[in-house]
């Protein structure tokens, strides 16, 4: 299982890439790039989903994907810095880590069961 994790990993890093894409692209090989990411980071995703449970895998996905996403526009691409977001980000990360493990402890009792 926990291939199928760094493969979320992957592809949150590709969905921080086309979203980001989606906003600064301004020629055809970074529209290319961001197509080609939006490629990776479904498929990546999809083969990840066809062994862990998919309403945790998405929260995951979602989740690390937006708090990657609004990181990188603030380090890169100079959006404002806020205590808030990052507080918010904070709060969304220990719910999706906390998801995670409850996730986990109801896999093994059912596996047991």
């Amino acid at each position: 299982m926990k291939k199928e994790w760094t493969l979320i990993l992957i592809a949150v890093v590709f969905e921080i890439i086309w979203v980001s894409g989606l906003k600064h692209a301004d020629s055809i090989v970074l529209w290319l790039l961001t197509a080609g990411s939006i490629i990776i980071s479904f498929s990546v995703f999809i083969r990840a989903s066809a062994k862990l449970p998919i309403g945790t895998l998405y929260a995951v996905f979602t989740g690390l994907g937006t708090a990657g996403t609004v990181v990188v526009e603030m380090l890169v691409f100079g959006e404002p810095f806020s205590w808030i977001k990052i507080g918010l980000i904070v709060i969304m990360l220990w719910g999706i880590l906390g998801l995670k493990t409850v996730t986990g402890h109801s896999e093994d009792k059912g596996a047991h069961a």
